[in-house]
């Protein structure tokens, strides 16, 4: 192949490429999500990384104890962030296909959730008995 012709090919694929990444780019930088709790108590918006971005707290959020309201929380901003992730599998899809890259991008999102809390067996109850008192 003639040099100053492979070279031209190969100017064009990384313009291409730097078009891509930056329609990429500009396409994930509109990424959010949010969530409100069933009873309204907790609204969260969490940009494309899931970081929580707003919180907002209704009246009804302090009649609630105080682990109920963090788990609320907890739990309201990870469906935001599961909002978010879908739009950017859905952005990534696009550009990538499926295969090695959106799948590595799937399991990423999926590593971002935290395991469900164990529920202590009955060895834990009993070496660790709860705390009575009258």
């Amino acid at each position: 192949m003639d040099p100053a012709r492979w070279l031209a090919d190969y100017q064009s694929n990384l313009e291409r490429l730097d078009a891509t990444a930056r329609a990429v780019e500009s396409n994930l930088r509109q990424v959010g999500g949010s969530a409100t709790s069933p009873r309204g108590e907790v609204s969260v918006a969490v940009g494309v990384s899931g970081a929580l971005e707003d919180l907002r707290l209704s009246a009804a959020a302090r009649a609630l104890e105080a682990d109920q309201l963090a788990q609320l929380i907890l739990d309201t901003a990870r469906q935001a962030q599961r909002v978010a992730g879908a739009q950017v599998v859905e952005i990534m899809t696009e550009y990538t296909g499926e295969g090695p890259a959106l799948d590595l991008i799937k399991r990423n999102l999926a590593a971002a959730e935290p395991a469900p809390a164990a529920v202590p067996d009955d060895d834990h109850y009993f070496s660790n008995p709860p705390e009575i008192s009258r």
